[in-house]
Parts: C-alpha cells; structure tokens; sequence
C-alpha cells in the first residue's frame, strides 16, 4: 500500500522546510544595541526612533517612531519596496531613499520632508 504522500513528495517537503528553516535563521533581525535615529524634519521636529532590530548591513527592520505628538509611540514596520523603504505603523509612515525620507501623517497634505539622521 502506497503512503498518501508518497517517499517523493514527503522528501520535497523536507527539503523545503529546510530550505525555510535555513532562510529564517541567516534573514533573522538582531538588536540593536545603543543605536541612535532620528528623523530631522522640516516642520522643525525631530522624531526620535528607538530600534527594536537591525539588520546584519545594520539598516532597520523594526522600531518606536517616539515622541509623535500624540503622547504615545508608534510602532513601526518595514515594508520592502521597489527601490526605497517604507517604514509604517499606527497610520504614519515614512518613505524615503537613504536619508531623504518624507513623514506622512495620514491626511492629504500632512507630507513632511525629512532627513534621516544616525549616530
């Protein structure tokens, strides 16, 4: 009696689970450590982002978009992109292209251009 599966598609699973497994492990965020950013605005702000992971080229996956205005920090995400990056959470993003970044608030016209500063 043959397996529901069969020996060959049981074997492609393994080695796409592995595949997913390796992939996982080598793509995986690490702290970061004392990192500190900014977004330097041209409405006179600055938004301090506090990094919850980088990436191993040290570039951020995930954060607190801090000091909002509101009394409370946004969490933000990474949303890969064409070219560029998209960081979102809380209906704020911000796009932008290495240091030029434009904040959105959400609204028509709530655009702010922004320089992304680090130390």
């Amino acid at each position: 009696m043959k397996a529901p599966w069969g020996l060959k598609n049981g074997i492609a699973l393994g080695a796409l689970l592995l595949a997913l497994a390796v992939s996982a492990t080598n793509a995986r965020a690490e702290p970061a450590a004392g990192q500190k950013m900014w977004l330097a605005c041209e409405n006179g702000r600055n938004y301090p982002i506090q990094p919850t992971a980088v990436s191993r080229e040290n570039e951020l996956v995930t954060g607190y978009l801090l000091h909002t205005g509101t009394g409370r920090s946004v969490h933000l995400r990474l949303v890969p992109m064409g070219s560029g990056y998209r960081y979102e959470g809380g209906g704020i993003w911000f796009d932008g292209l290495r240091a030029n970044a434009v904040m959105n608030w959400g609204r028509p016209g709530a655009e702010v251009p922004c320089t992304v500063m680090q130390e």
